[in-house]
């Protein structure tokens, strides 16, 4: 069973747009695809976050940490 689908519009800036079309290139991904695969990271670390839970990056040479606060 398939989800029902809803249009939406979406306004970005230039600099927003040229950023989403050159990940999705990257990623071969359609925007649409692209912005659905941000939506579900986003929701994870959110749903993490809420569990408090962490999200960090680490340079693999230094394995210097740095924590990413979501707004």
């Amino acid at each position: 069973m398939s989800a029902s689908k809803r249009t939406m519009t979406l306004n970005l800036t230039d600099t927003e747009m040229r950023v989403l079309e050159d990940l999705s290139a990257k990623k071969d991904l359609s925007k649409t695809s692209l912005l659905r695969q941000a939506l579900r990271l986003y929701q994870v670390i959110e749903s993490r976050i809420e569990r408090g839970g962490k999200l960090f990056f680490e340079d693999e040479k230094t394995k210097e940490k740095a924590e990413v606060m979501i707004l």
